[in-house]
């Protein structure tokens, strides 16, 4: 995992559904899904919150947690969506790297997300490893976390 795929809201973009396809160019495997290379990466700041946030929009802050709002409303509101569906918080994120740096972030990154079988990075949207559980995948394409 690189810090340059983690998104000033806290979105690990490593862990997205979106960059696994393009990494792993699923799309030639028989699936049609966008490719994202990541927010930081591609010049969006943040997908999420950049256009909602002038701050991330412009690319004042590098993170959220550097704003005074911070959590703001619309973080709030999309955390609360990624911690129901997704098993993931982005303010939990932004606020271990602002306590312990993005060096030990990205260490827990790799412990908590790793597959099991593979090593592989496990996706946060659906709680697959896309090496190892395609097939599950591509019988369900809306699969999430054990359904």
């Amino acid at each position: 995992m690189e810090e340059k795929l983690v998104a000033p809201c806290g979105m690990n973009c490593a862990l997205c559904i979106a960059y696994q396809f393009r990494e792993k160019d699923l799309n030639k495997r028989g699936f049609r899904r966008m490719y994202c290379e990541g927010c930081i990466p591609r010049g969006k700041n943040c997908t999420h919150m950049g256009d909602r946030c002038e701050l991330l929009g412009k690319g004042n802050v590098r993170f959220c947690y550097e704003c005074e709002s911070f959590p703001c409303k619309r973080l709030k509101s999309l955390d609360r969506r990624y911690r129901t569906k997704y098993h993931m918080s982005m303010i939990e994120n932004l606020k271990f790297i602002q306590e312990n740096g993005m060096d030990a972030f990205l260490a827990k990154e790799e412990t908590r997300w790793r597959c099991p079988e593979c090593h592989g990075e496990i996706c946060c949207h659906n709680g697959l490893c896309l090496n190892c559980n395609l097939e599950k995948l591509r019988l369900n394409r809306k699969y999430r976390w054990n359904e």
